[in-house]
């Protein structure tokens, strides 16, 4: 009993020891943001940057045992990405743990109820705060450096509650764009010059403002990084995105939003939004925070999957968004009449004032709290909840079950009434119970882009083993199974059915309510991805890759040299062109053979079979030995000379093109306004690349040649920018540009214009018009009122004629993406040899995903046209074909303009 007494005494000296040696929180002192940055957060012309808030973090970790540092990943710029967790002494020592709990209920797999309930009681919520993502939205980035603060050394009873219960992501979104616009508004010393107006470049290397419409396509790298740590690490219940501006008289608006939304997913998502948003509205209001909107106080719905927020309401999340006032440089919160009388969804209007940054700051962390502080009181509801929608996806991916949209019910409507319900559940017209694509399609390449896509969303997906039958049909080893019976069902429809956006008019003959970005991007669509919907339970041979889906095996035959006379790849593959370019940078002659549907021919030639065999291998393409003759008409391929067109500030649809031929391996040089202005085009490029927004319709008629804004004239506020973004100032003008580009043209340049860039047809004097017009009674010609005609971002199916060769590789049916683009109608009796339509739209109900009113006026108008002027040709690309870097099944109609571009006709012997 004396050695246990004394062991016992010992015990306690170690630890009052051992306590003393690690002070409490409350007894050691926190770095404020004051104290590290010389400057309060939210003081009047003061912005931190991104290597400012990295070394506040650290040090933050160092002195709070509340904060642990995680590098998620590196930004296309190469900076790293971190996240701050904060949370409890206790729970920080057990993040695996509670990370373990909110995968296991947010997967809910294998998980019963009563599972699932001690899991919610034992676990901790996860609550995702992130800013900075759009970084000239300076507030995003400087709130979430405060709240981190505040977390990290608070010593009241809500923060330690909220600690407790709690496990917070503080997510800086986009730290490029943080050092990029900070640096630029700080670069001043006299404070009242200060602006984050103006910036020289995109504030995200490729896709500025578009970041936020990355996150279901997953191409850049900070996308990726976010949802690795959302959707395969923790598995947040609540996704809280910070943006700015709130509407005009308003101080912010916030949840809930406005209808229409997704009819794919879990019906708690709406809801929990709602509940979420009342939290948000007391707070404001307790506090007399006043100014706060949400609902018809702006345009934003739940409908769209693409942003932060957004997407994860696919995955059973929360998503809150708020859109916040502010700027370093104080600004005013202007008199709006019609926001100043309270009703519903603006409870509490704010009156006319000057307004500080710091106002934003505080009431960005007054929402923050009001989501934590809810979060902490009622964790086990949140946990739980995400258990039960995930529950409920898996239970009808199991069962027959039918989706209610739109079209739904117009076909209910046209069925007897006894025969409304049979109509809407019709088993042909059930949910997919599985989707199977295809190992022996055309490009299975690109359909593997699609599933690693799928896969960064966190969808589990099968591989067969062996080949297999379903319902009399033969499916091959290598085929990909998508089961709809798990957590995030919802996105998985979404990416494989149309979307069905209702006719939002607010009464016949009012303007349609556009859409919070697009109406409809069906992803399987968009990439041309061929697959078959499965309705019952589906077995087989299938084995869950851990991994991100591998490529085919690529290569080359074992044909012995004498019977080779050459190796031959399909043009279906959009990674030929991949090919073509390494195979040309390596000095390999390449060919057309463009009486056989353009297959890829490479001669033989003393170590050709090394060459062919590791870009097969690396790319995952197969060069089929050739051993029938080759003789007859082919372009030979030559590296084309691109100029991809940009402009001062950065195009966003210029970046995708840049990241798009980045990935594509073309080689080209960006050029701006001043640089065609100067003209000798031809002399160093084979083509010119016109994204949408690049020419004008309008301005460009009447501009002065030397308005340094409207041509290539130096600018006096050049002289204050740094050399790199000197000489980028200025727009494509009719009276100086217009005569280059055709100049250009008449030498034998390729052209190729998209979207509103197409307006260079009428002023390059193609006999083309608008197709979308109508004759008013005073005879008067004028374009369609959306009131008439009105399709926002949506996709639409349209006719190509394979006989030409920038259709090369292509079907005969394409899906495009139409997002309010230009439709052409060509003047009666035209020579093809002048102009020629390439795509059109055959039919009066184009429509394939989304929202298309009026879609009969489309019909025999022409989506893409190749017009001929001298010796060269302009290529008008109506839709987006290269749209946000999604729709892959159209790529060709780009890729195959830049081959042509350079390429030369011979005869092989």
């Amino acid at each position: 009993m004396k050695r246990i007494s004394g062991l016992l005494r010992l015990s306690v000296i170690l630890c009052s020891v051992f306590t003393c040696a690690i002070p409490s929180i409350a007894d050691r002192h926190v770095t404020t943001p004051k104290e590290q940055f010389g400057f309060n957060l939210g003081d009047d012309y003061q912005l931190a940057n991104y290597k400012q808030l990295t070394a506040y973090w650290h040090k933050l970790e160092k002195e709070s045992d509340r904060v642990k540092l995680q590098v998620i990943g590196k930004t296309e710029e190469g900076r790293e990405m971190l996240v701050a967790v904060v949370s409890s002494p206790a729970n920080i020592r057990q993040l695996d743990k509670y990370k373990s709990i909110s995968r296991k209920l947010c997967l809910a797999e294998g998980i019963s109820e009563v599972d699932a309930r001690k899991l919610s009681q034992e676990g901790k919520a996860v609550v995702w705060i992130d800013g900075g993502l759009h970084a000239n939205e300076v507030l995003g980035a400087q709130q979430l450096m405060e709240t981190v603060y505040q977390l990290a050394s608070g010593q009241d009873a809500e923060t330690k509650r909220i600690l407790d219960n709690v496990i917070v992501l503080a997510v800086l979104a986009n730290p490029d764009g943080q050092d990029i616009v900070a640096d630029w508004y700080m670069r001043e010393s006299d404070p009242l010059k200060r602006t984050t107006a103006t910036l020289p470049r995109l504030y995200q290397k490729y896709i500025g403002h578009d970041n936020n419409r990355d996150f279901f396509a997953v191409t850049q790298r900070e996308t990726k990084a976010m949802n690795h740590l959302m959707y395969q690490e923790w598995f947040p219940q609540i996704v809280y995105n910070h943006h700015q501006t709130g509407p005009p008289g308003t101080v912010l608006f916030m949840p809930p939003f406005r209808d229409p939304f997704n009819y794919y997913f879990d019906p708690l998502v709406p809801s929990g939004i709602d509940v979420v948003g009342a939290a948000m509205q007391n707070r404001f209001l307790a506090e007399g925070k006043l100014g706060a909107t949400s609902r018809s106080g702006s345009r934003y719905s739940t409908w769209w999957n693409g942003g932060l927020r957004t997407t994860c309401y696919f995955h059973n999340m929360i998503g809150l968004l708020t859109e916040t006032i502010g700027s370093p440089t104080p600004m005013q919160v202007r008199f709006v009449a019609s926001k100043q009388l309270p009703k519903a969804d603006l409870i509490s209007p704010v009156p006319p004032q000057l307004w500080h940054f710091r106002q934003s700051i505080d009431y960005s962390v007054t929402a923050n709290k009001a989501v934590l502080d809810l979060a902490a009181r009622q964790k086990d509801t949140f946990l739980f909840n995400i258990w039960r929608m995930g529950a409920n996806s898996i239970q009808r991916g199991s069962e027959d079950h039918w989706t209610i949209t739109p079209k739904v019910l117009i076909r209910a409507a046209a069925a007897p009434t006894s025969g409304a319900v049979t109509a809407i559940q019709k088993p042909e017209f059930r949910d997919p119970r599985a989707y199977i694509i295809p190992s022996d399609q055309l490009d299975f390449n690109t359909a593997v882009k699609f599933v690693r896509t799928l896969q960064e969303c966190g969808i589990a997906v099968h591989r067969a083993k062996s080949d297999f039958q379903v319902q009399g049909k033969e499916y091959r080893a290598g085929s990909i199974i998508v089961q709809c019976a798990q957590a995030f069902r919802p996105h998985i429809l979404d990416m494989f059915e149309p979307q069905d956006h209702p006719d939002d008019i607010p009464f016949p003959g009012a303007l349609p309510t556009p859409p919070y970005d697009i109406a409809g991007w069906t992803l399987a669509y968009q990439m041309g991805v061929k697959f078959d919907r499965i309705l019952e339970k589906l077995n087989g041979p299938f084995e869950l890759l851990k991994d991100l889906a591998p490529l085919p095996n690529g290569g080359t035959g074992d044909l012995p040299r004498a019977a080779t006379q050459g190796f031959v790849l399909s043009h279906v593959t959009n990674d030929s062109f991949i090919a073509v370019n390494r195979l040309l940078k390596s000095g390999v002659r390449v060919y057309w053979l463009t009486e056989k549907d353009g297959a890829i021919f490479i001669p033989w030639r003393d170590g050709i079979s090394d060459v062919i065999a590791k870009v097969g291998k690396d790319l995952g393409l197969t060069f089929r030995q050739l051993v029938r003759d080759t003789s007859g008409p082919a372009l030979e391929l030559h590296a084309p000379k691109i100029a991809l067109w940009d402009r001062y500030g950065g195009s966003i649809e210029s970046g995708w093109t840049r990241w798009l031929l980045e990935k594509f391996e073309f080689g080209f040089k960006v050029v701006y306004p001043p640089d065609l202005d100067k003209g000798g085009l031809y002399e160093k490029f084979d083509a010119l690349i016109l994204p949408n927004g690049a020419v004008s319709s309008g301005r460009a008629q009447n501009a002065d040649p030397a308005d340094p804004d409207a041509g290539g004239a130096q600018s006096s506020a050049d002289a204050n920018l740094p050399a790199e973004f000197q000489g980028r100032r200025g727009t494509i003008t009719l009276g100086r540009t217009i005569p280059m580009i055709k100049q250009f043209v008449e030498a034998g340049g390729y052209t190729l214009a998209i979207g509103s860039a197409t307006n260079i047809g009428r002023q390059l004097g193609l006999p083309i018009s608008d197709a979308l017009v109508e004759t008013r009674t005073d005879g008067r010609v004028v374009h369609l009122g959306s009131e008439k005609f009105f399709v926002p971002g949506s996709l639409l199916n349209v006719k190509v004629d394979q006989t030409t060769p920038v259709s090369l590789g292509m079907s005969d049916r394409a899906d495009v993406m139409f997002s309010d683009s230009p439709s052409f109608a060509i003047k009666e009796g035209t020579p093809e040899s002048v102009l020629r339509r390439i795509a059109w739209y055959d039919s009066s109900t184009p429509l394939r995903s989304g929202w298309a009113w009026g879609q009969k006026y489309l019909e025999n108008t022409t989506a893409i046209a190749e017009g001929s002027i001298g010796s060269g040709k302009v290529f008008l690309y109506g839709p987006e074909i290269a749209f946000r870097a999604q729709p892959h099944g159209t790529f060709k109609f780009l890729f195959n303009a830049l081959m042509l571009s350079s390429a030369t006709k011979v005869t092989l012997p």
